[in-house]
This record gives structure tokens, sequence and C-alpha cells, in this order.
């Protein structure tokens, strides 16, 4: 894959995680909890997603035991916990507020990766990194003079929101060379709804499910901000290092944002507007930083071994 399609590819699976908004507001209107709305996207995920491949191509379902610790820790630890924080902020300020905060996350990627991966805090990695967080305060109003009205408890759940996501690059990096992004992410969402049916009390709140609007927007939030962000999101986190993917997924509050002003009316002041600015600038800063490799590691078969020995043997000759 190229570089530039990787990162159009992750970009795109960001873009579709800043729709979520659009359908999570209109299902708090049906009486769902962020925790319920949570599990009604992984549980509906999960079951369209094996269904589909299962009909489709079902040799994706095929795993091993011994790689199932990641997928929980991609489905429960990552992408449950991370969901719950980031809908619990939206619930309680806004949109906006829950949107910047969560895109703490390219900072504990970063950091994460460089112990981990041992990934390089690159000079535009950095810059980046600090756009980023710059940006995202100027839009939830702690900057200029800290008078957004950000309680402590929506901080702390914010912040706690960009970790969790910040998960999913690295625990996803583990098995993202191993299997297909399709394959990763419906067992994720299968160990994350699993999880979730039990601790969310959704079974005692039925009424919401009688109501043909709430399928409506249950679904599009499960089709297109959830199952195909995913997909994309670890397909492109396949041939990108996962410091840059994170950084690339900052694309998200810009359609998150536009998403609040086109849809729900919302006013930008001129700190939020000089913020979403900055946040856009980290991700050129990200796509035009120095890149090791673009690409996947060529097996070495017979012929490769063969044709390395052919040009060792001619270097030597002359």
């Amino acid at each position: 894959m190229r570089p530039m399609t990787a990162y159009g590819i992750t970009v795109a699976g960001a873009s579709f995680w800043g729709l979520t908004g659009l359908f999570v507001q209109n299902l708090y209107v049906y009486g769902l909890s962020p925790l319920e709305v949570v599990t009604v996207r992984m549980t509906l995920s999960a079951l369209l997603m094996f269904l589909i491949v299962g009909i489709v191509r079902p040799y994706l379902l095929k795993i091993f035991i011994r790689d199932l610790p990641h997928f929980v820790g991609l489905g429960v630890v990552s992408i449950a916990l991370f969901n719950w924080c980031y809908f619990t902020v939206m619930e309680q300020a806004n949109l906006s507020v829950a949107v910047v905060l969560l895109y703490t996350s390219p900072v504990f990627v970063a950091v994460l990766s460089r112990f981990v991966f041992k990934e390089l805090l690159t000079v535009n990695r950095i810059i980046a990194i600090l756009l980023t967080l710059t940006g995202c305060a100027f839009v939830a109003g702690l900057l200029p003079g800290g008078a957004g009205g950000v309680t402590t408890s929506v901080l702390l759940i914010g912040i706690a929101s960009g970790f969790f996501c910040a998960l999913y690059s690295v625990i996803g990096k583990f098995v993202s060379r191993k299997y297909h992004s399709v394959t990763i992410t419906a067992y994720a969402m299968l160990c994350g709804s699993i999880f979730l049916l039990p601790v969310s009390g959704i079974m005692n709140n039925r009424e919401p499910f009688t109501e043909p609007g709430m399928w409506g927007f249950a679904v599009g939030s499960v089709i297109i901000s959830t199952i195909l962000a995913y997909v994309l999101y670890t397909m492109g986190l396949k041939y990108i290092e996962s410091g840059h993917a994170a950084i690339l997924s900052t694309v998200e509050p810009i359609v998150a944002i536009l998403v609040g002003v086109l849809i729900f009316q919302d006013h930008l002041s001129f700190w939020q507007t000089f913020g979403i600015t900055l946040v856009f600038s980290s991700i050129l800063f990200s796509i035009f930083s120095h890149k090791r490799k673009f690409q996947m590691p060529r097996r070495t078969g017979p012929r490769q071994v063969e044709k390395a020995k052919t040009e060792r043997n001619r270097q030597h000759v002359q």
C-alpha cells in the first residue's frame, strides 16, 4: 500500500468516528444512558459483522486462541471503556468538549509507543502533539483564561477517554500484522459486547427499543461510525506507525465540530475556530514528517533467497 493511501484510509476511518455524535445525541432522546448506547453499538456491530463476514468470507473469522487476550483488551479495555467515557462527557458537557478532551490520546500513544515499539519522538511529531493539545484546549474553552466551565470530573473522564482510545492503537498493533482489519474489529466488538450486556443493565430498559426511530440511529451508528470507522482505521494502522495513526485521527474533532455547527447549530467562537485550525495543522505536520517504512516487510521465500544469493555472488565477482 502506498503511503498516501494508508494515510487516506486512516483519515477516512477517523472521519467516520467524527460522525458518532450525530447518532449518539439522537439516541439520548430515546432515554438511553451512555453505557447503554455503547452496549447497543457494540452488540449490533458484533452481530452484523459476524453475520456478513460469516457469509461472504468465513475464513476471516479464524483466530488463534493465544491471541484472544488481545481481542479482549481491544474490546473491553479500549473500545468499551473509551466509548463510555466519551459518551459520558458528551452527555454531561457537550459534543465539542467531549471530542477535544478525547484527543489527548496522541500524547498517550506517543509515550506508550516510545517504550513498547521503540518509535522515535521526532521533532515534527512533538510539534503535532503540542498543536493538538493547544488546539483542544482552545476548543474546550480552557484557553484563553480558563473560562470553559469544565468540571474536574468531566475533565478527568475526558482524559480517561483519551487514554483508553490510545490503547487501541497500541494493543491493535500487536495483532494488525497477523489478522485482517475486519477480523480484529469483529472480535473486539464481540468481546466488548459480551462484557457490557450483563453490566450495563440494558435488559431492564426495553422501552426505547419499541421506537422505530431509535433503531434507525442505532443502525446508522453501527454501520458508519463503528464498523466502517474501526475497519478503515485498523487497516491503516497495519501500514503506518501507531503514533502517526493516532495523530492523523485528530481529523475526527474537525468532522465532529462541523456536525455540531451544521446539524445542531452550535456556535463557534473565534478561539474555538483558532483551536480547530491548530488541530488541523497538527495533521499536516504528521503527514509530512519523516517516515521510515510504510509497507509490510516482504516474506522471504525460496525465490527471494535464491535471488539474494545471486546478487551477493555478482557483487563478489565485481
